[in-house]
């Protein structure tokens, strides 16, 4: 099925897709009503205002504050000297910014090519992703920690490795789950740019144990060991493999345990391999989906982070795949199971972005896209074997490596995925912190050689 091919049926297809997703977001999921932008913009104006602690504040009405390392709140100062419109406003700029910095670098080098109308597509899909649209509606930072990450993904990709690692590290000083990036950075060998991630951490974290010692040392010997203070574990929003056990009633520590040093030693495997093919992408993407799936709490805007690796399915040639997961993803189908879980069916049905998150950790195609691999080995054939008719490539003086063609281009950098869908009845704005198109818990969440082109035509 082709779309339309003038820029009149074009422009009236994509006016009538934002009709739709504009329908669909105000009338099917739940807002959230920014209820993580409205504990973070609370517990910076109590401490800086008020002179109250950081993890004392609750949102009233709650009994939910401030989860993350005492770093994030001194990242998030600039809020106590906002209104709250006007806090709202600047996350959701900052939001915005970040999902283009994400986009350009997923897109390659090549991102001008897909034109206005296939970006346009693009935006109406990602504005149908749960994870995605539940982040801009609680306000929650996880696009701006994506946008870090994969900006050294990008230099290690492009071989400015030696500057590769700051990013990784601010990310995982704000929440810890990226600091399994620097895991990946040791396993393909990259000491300095694991060093830098490192120090960065480290540095930003002293600086913040520096203004408030005494945050610094509740949230490092009692808050980080408390999870009841983010949330409850069975909730059917936790997609995690602890969400799962916990679902089922097994509250054990050994059991999972056992479950995430599998899931790491799979994640180390298939890392290794996707490193040693120079798919800096695809190794980004497995770590992405591994640390959705060992922390102990994922909430569904967390999976943001399986964004790449829907790329990466498109790259090696999977569309079909890719969308058909992208549209599990936009459904909301999780929801369905929040007043219980029990049988065959509610176990595989409340726990479906899991299983999603696991297959791609476990099938994710690792090196090169498969038109690369039809290139490349054309041109070996072509090189071992020359026709007595042809005569074998000229190199030329005058000849770059712009004159590469941008099917080539995206082959090697991919492009962005697609696909989206929706369901649901419409529901009215709540304030609670979770919920999608059910009601809220009692206790919800708080919240990545080239063949000459005188091959075939040799010149005279």
């Amino acid at each position: 099925m082709t779309g339309p091919r003038t820029t009149r049926g074009r422009v009236l297809l994509v006016l009538l897709l934002v009709a739709a997703v504009t329908v669909f977001t105000a009338t099917v999921p739940l807002l959230r009503d920014f209820f993580d932008l409205r504990v973070y913009y609370g517990t910076v104006h109590t401490w800086v205002h008020h002179g109250g602690r950081i993890y004392d504040y609750k949102v009233p009405g709650t009994t939910y504050g401030f989860t993350y390392p005492p770093f994030a709140a001194l990242a998030m100062l600039p809020l106590a000297v906002l209104g709250r419109n006007a806090a709202i406003a600047l996350c959701l700029l900052v939001n915005l910014t970040a999902l283009a910095v994400v986009l350009r670098i997923l897109a390659g080098a090549g991102w001008r090519r897909y034109g206005w109308y296939r970006w346009s597509l693009c935006l109406c899909a990602l504005a149908l992703f749960e994870p995605l649209r539940d982040t801009f509606s609680f306000g929650q930072v996880n696009l701006v920690l994506l946008a870090l990450v994969l900006g050294d993904c990008l230099l290690l990709a492009t071989g400015r490795g030696r500057l590769a690692g700051a990013g990784i590290g601010l990310a995982a000083a704000v929440k810890l789950t990226p600091a399994l990036f620097i895991g990946l950075l040791l396993l393909a060998g990259r000491r300095r740019a694991a060093g830098i991630a490192t120090a960065v951490a480290v540095a930003v974290t002293a600086l913040a144990a520096w203004a408030d010692p005494r945050a610094s040392r509740f949230y490092w010997t009692e808050a980080l060991w408390d999870t009841s203070r983010v949330g409850r574990l069975g909730y059917v929003s936790n997609q995690s493999l602890q969400g799962v056990l916990a679902r089922l009633g097994e509250t054990g520590r050994p059991l999972w345990a056992t479950l995430v040093l599998l899931t790491l030693c799979a994640w180390a495997w298939r890392s290794r391999r996707a490193v040693k093919a120079g798919d800096w992408q695809a190794a980004f993407a497995l770590t992405g989906a591994a640390a959705c799936l060992v922390s102990p709490i994922t909430w569904v805007h967390h999976l943001v982070w399986l964004l790449p690796s829907f790329v990466v399915l498109v790259r090696a040639g999977h569309p079909r795949i890719a969308g058909a997961l992208y549209a599990v993803l936009c459904t909301s189908v999780v929801w369905l199971w929040y007043d219980g879980a029990s049988g065959i069916g509610g176990f595989l049905g409340s726990n479906l972005y899991t299983w999603i998150t696991l297959g791609l950790l476990l099938g994710l195609p690792t090196g090169q896209p498969r038109a690369d691999r039809l290139l490349a080995r054309r041109a070996s054939t072509m090189a071992a074997a020359p026709s007595p008719e042809i005569p074998e490539p000229i190199a030329m003086p005058d000849q770059s490596e712009a004159s590469a063609g941008p099917g080539e281009a995206a082959a090697a950098t991919g492009t962005a995925a697609g696909g989206a869908g929706g369901r649901g009845l419409a529901r009215r704005p709540s304030s609670e912190p979770t919920g999608s198109t059910r009601p809220a818990a009692s206790k919800p969440q708080s919240s990545s050689s080239r063949a000459s082109s005188y091959t075939v035509e040799p010149p005279t």
